[in-house]
């Protein structure tokens, strides 16, 4: 969503593979290697973590069956999130939720 694949795109080739990868592992079902919960983003917003030369956060949500949305990518600089980061998610999340809603 947004400008979530230009971000991802913008990325190190080894943070897009492994993301890429994380990411198929949620398509089958499985869960990514390294991902904890996002509440406070939204219900069922889950972040995957990509470690690298930098810290590299991936906001999904897997909980309807028609697709995996990325929500979110960014890079971590500190030890806690953003809250512009926190924000973007949320605005996004309640996007996704609306435009399902609308059809």
């Amino acid at each position: 969503m947004g400008d979530s694949l230009e971000r991802l795109q913008a990325a190190p080739a080894a943070i897009r593979s492994d993301t890429g990868y994380q990411l198929n592992l949620v398509q089958r079902g499985e869960a990514p290697e390294d991902f904890k919960p996002m509440p406070d983003v939204g219900s069922g917003v889950m972040e995957i973590r990509v470690h690298g030369d930098n810290e590299y956060r991936v906001f999904y949500v897997a909980r309807f069956e028609e697709a995996v949305y990325v929500l979110h990518c960014f890079v971590k600089k500190t030890q806690e999130t953003r809250k512009a980061d926190l924000d973007l998610g949320r605005k996004r999340y309640a996007a996704l939720l609306e435009a399902r809603r609308s059809k």
